[in-house]
C-alpha cells in the first residue's frame, strides 16, 4: 500500500510559528490475473488458453465536513483503460457517483442478479448474444443513491448525452445519433422487519428511458428497459428469479424491437471455501412487424444453462463452469456446449 501525505508549513512573521499536517488521503494499487481453459466440445475451439489481467487504483480522502471521496480507475487486459469513477459519500444525504466507461450504474446493476458461484449463466465461456438491460451504462453518467431507510434504497442515474464518447476535463462531447439523454431509476427493498429470517430477502426493480431527438418518422422513438426480481438467502442457500424487457424504439421493417428475458438461479455454500450453483437465463425476441415472415419459434429465443463451482484458497480461486446455449446468436439449431476452467490469482 502506498500512502500519499501532504505536509503544510505555516509561519507567522516576527512571532509565532506553527506547523500543521493535513492528510491528503490514501492511494492503493491492487491487481490480479485470470487464466482460463475453454473447451467447446465438438465445436472448433481454436486456442483454448486465455489470460485476463487487471490493475485497479483506488484513492480516498475525507473532507473537513466529514464527507468522503473515493476514486477508482481500472486498467483491463493489455493495460487498456477500462473505467473510472468518483464517489462522494455525503453522510446522511446519500452518495453521488460520476462514472465513465461501461459502468454498473442504473438498471445495468439489474441485468442478472441471480445467485451464482462464479459468473452469470451466460458469462462463463459463452457468447450467446442474449439481450439484457443496460440503460445509461454505456455513457458517462451520474448516479445518486439515497440513504437506506426502512430497508429501502433508491438510485437515480442520468447520462446527459447518451452514446457520446467519454471526455476529459475541460472538454465536451456529443453523439450524432438521435439519442439524447437517458435516465434510470431503481429500487432495492430488504424488508427484514427486524427479523433474522427475512434479513436475506431482497426485492429489486428498475427502469430506464432513452429519449430520442429525431422522431420525424414512425420507425424510431424513445426506448425503454425494465427489470425486476427477488433473491432470498437463508444459511448457505441462496435462490432468486427475475424478469426483464427491452424495447429498442426501432421499428424499421425486418427488425425485432422487443426482447423479453427471464432468469433463475440457486447457489449453495458447501463451506467457507467451496460453493456450487445452477443458473438459467432465456431471452426471447418479440414485436415483429406484420409483414415479416417468421419461420419458426426456435430462431426467436436464446436459452442458456450453467452449472458452476468455485473454490477459494487465500488469494487464489479455482472456478469451473459447464454451460450450454440453444440458438446462439439467434440462429435456430446453433447450439453450444462449453466447459470453462479458470484460475484467478490476486495480488
Amino acid at each position: 500500500m502506498n500512502k500519499l501525505t501532504k505536509v503544510g508549513f505555516s509561519a507567522l512573521c516576527g512571532s509565532l510559528a506553527a506547523i500543521s499536517t493535513a492528510n491528503a488521503g490514501d492511494l492503493t494499487a491492487t491487481g490480479g490475473i485470470d487464466l482460463t481453459w475453454v473447451s467447446s466440445g465438438e465445436d472448433t475451439t481454436g486456442n483454448p488458453v486465455g489470460m485476463g489481467s487487471n490493475i485497479t487504483f483506488k484513492g480516498s480522502t475525507e473532507l473537513d465536513n466529514g464527507w468522503t471521496v473515493d476514486y477508482t480507475i481500472a486498467q483491463a487486459n493489455a493495460n487498456a483503460y477500462s473505467a473510472a469513477n468518483v464517489t462522494f459519500g455525503m453522510g446522511g444525504l446519500g452518495k453521488l457517483n460520476i462514472n465513465q466507461g461501461d459502468s454498473g450504474n442504473g438498471v445495468k446493476a439489474l441485468d442478472d442478479k441471480m445467485p451464482t458461484a462464479w459468473e452469470e449463466a451466460w458469462g462463463a465461456g459463452l457468447n450467446p448474444g442474449i439481450k439484457t438491460v443496460c440503460g445509461s451504462c454505456l455513457s458517462t453518467n451520474i448516479m445518486y443513491t439515497t440513504p437506506t431507510i426502512l430497508g429501502t434504497t433508491l438510485t437515480y442515474t442520468i447520462a446527459p448525452d447518451y452514446g457520446s464518447a467519454d471526455t476529459n476535463d475541460k472538454e465536451t462531447g456529443n453523439t450524432q445519433t438521435s439519442a439524447e439523454e437517458s435516465q434510470d431509476l431503481t429500487i432495492n427493498i430488504n424488508p427484514s422487519l427486524g427479523t433474522e429470517f427475512l434479513s436475506g430477502l431482497n426485492i429489486f426493480a428498475g427502469g430506464s428511458v432513452i429519449s430520442r431527438a429525431d422522431q420525424a418518422t414512425d420507425t424510431e422513438e424513445d426506448s425503454y428497459e425494465v427489470a425486476g426480481g427477488v433473491t432470498f438467502s437463508l444459511g448457505p442457500v441462496s435462490i432468486g428469479t427475475q424478469a426483464s424487457g427491452v424495447y429498442t424504439g426501432e421499428e424499421t421493417n425486418g427488425n425485432y424491437h422487443t426482447y423479453k428475458s427471464g432468469a433463475y438461479g440457486i447457489s449453495f455454500n458447501v463451506n467457507d471455501d467451496l460453493s456450487v450453483s445452477y443458473g438459467k437465463h432465456k431471452t426471447r425476441k418479440a414485436g415483429y412487424t406484420s409483414n415479416m415472415v417468421v419461420t419458426g419459434e426456435d430462431q426467436r429465443y436464446v436459452d442458456v444453462t450453467s452449472i458452476q463451482a468455485a473454490y477459494t484458497m487465500g488469494g487464489a480461486s479455482l472456478r469451473v463452469a459447464s454451460s450450454s446455449a440453444d440458438n446462439v446468436g439467434w440462429s435456430a439449431g446453433k447450439d453450444q456446449d462449453t466447459t470453462t476452467v479458470s484460475l484467478s490469482l490476486a495480488f
